[in-house]
């Protein structure tokens, strides 16, 4: 596997990557489904294009041997910390160490950038996803934030928030 940035010409793989594994039948193969939470496209073409287009913002990718994505994570850089958000990985693959792997790339950009931290936004009722972070050294900060309901981000089924998590880094 090879993590590198992504590049535009990814996009539409990676529209593809992130749905199947947030939402729809396909999500539901991994442990990462938000499908019982929210209905709708968890992102799109338009959306994943400003992203690459925002100041400091990058996406990596992990591909397999044969070039296919199969896991990304979308950072941007703030004042001094790095948000990550996105952190996909492919249903078919998960459970095998990626996202482990993708967690790590990103600290290591974080730090090539010199900033002390990473925050990140998790849905409150993930709590298998929030323990997942808790145990790779990411804290609850008491923070929580409205989760923006609309054609980027879909609809929620209930009513939805999202704690804010953070890890110093060293």
């Amino acid at each position: 596997m090879t993590i590198t940035p992504a590049t535009i010409a990814d996009i539409p793989a990676l529209v593809l990557l992130v749905n199947s594994a947030y939402r729809g039948e396909s999500s539901r193969k991994g442990w990462t489904t938000e499908a019982h939470l929210i209905t709708g496209a968890r992102t799109n073409e338009t959306s994943m294009s400003k992203m690459f287009r925002r100041p400091g913002s990058v996406l990596l990718k992990a591909c397999d041997e044969t070039g296919n994505i199969i896991a990304c994570v979308h950072l941007e850089q703030q004042v001094n910390h790095l948000y990550l958000g996105m952190l996909t990985v492919s249903p078919d693959v998960q459970a095998k160490g990626i996202g482990k792997q993708l967690l790590n790339a990103s600290e290591e950009y974080a730090k090539q950038k010199n900033l002390d931290a990473i925050e990140m936004t998790v849905i409150s009722v993930r709590s298998e996803l929030i323990d997942w972070y808790i145990r790779h050294g990411y804290h609850k900060t008491g923070e929580m934030k409205p989760f923006h309901a609309g054609p980027e981000f879909g609809k929620p089924l209930q009513p939805i928030e999202l704690f804010v998590l953070k890890k110093k880094l060293l």
